[in-house]
């Protein structure tokens, strides 16, 4: 069985697909086949829309706070099935609805991608990483190369405008008290939240 939906943290977590346009030095996929209590992320192949709601029934709901895209690939690869799925989550149940992205999306698609997720997604958590494009490059290693930063602040800008909550994020193991102070002052000329995460190798 593969592992489409899996519980963590007051949440449930959404693993639609394994494929991503970055090679961050520090993702945990790496070095393990899985995060938390789940089993393994990797997917044999791309659950279609319906399987993904069906995987989500088998929750109960009530139990957890909010619903995350996130799993081992980035969550926008998919982001016209993961904008159906939402659309099925607000139908039934009125739990916050997060993306965890690389804020990339523009990119991926070539065009703007933060009008798609009004009235549907409640948070977007993007991954900042970084200070600067240069060490953005080294560390995330997008295959979009350099202009990868910009388009993901950008990403970030456009999603102020149209989802309740942003927040961007940086690894506490992989950034300097410094650079976390720089990257709070990126997020406050955008609009944004900065949370520093732990590298969570359990």
């Amino acid at each position: 069985m593969m592992t489409i939906t899996y519980a963590a943290k007051k949440a449930i977590y959404v693993n639609m697909t394994n494929r991503c346009p970055c090679a961050c030095t520090f993702c945990l996929r790496h070095n393990k086949d899985h995060v938390f209590d789940a089993d393994s992320l990797w997917l044999e192949r791309e659950p279609n829309v319906k399987e993904v709601c069906d995987s989500l029934d088998m929750w109960d709901l009530s139990k957890y706070d909010e619903i995350v895209f996130c799993g081992y690939g980035e969550p926008t690869e998919r982001l016209d099935d993961l904008l159906e799925v939402a659309k099925y989550i607000r139908a039934k149940s009125s739990l916050k609805i997060r993306i965890n992205t690389n804020g990339l999306a523009d990119l991926i698609y070539g065009q703007s991608t933060a009008p798609m997720l009004e009235g549907l997604i409640d948070v977007v958590s993007i991954s900042l990483n970084a200070t600067d494009k240069q060490e953005y490059l080294k560390v995330v290693r997008p295959k979009f190369g350099i202009d990868s930063y910009d388009a993901m602040l950008k990403f970030a800008k456009d999603c102020t405008q149209y989802v309740p909550s942003v927040i961007m994020t940086v690894v506490d193991v992989v950034t300097s008290k410094e650079e976390q102070e720089l990257c709070r002052k990126i997020c406050q000329s955008i609009g944004a939240t900065l949370r520093i995460r732990p590298y969570e190798a359990d």
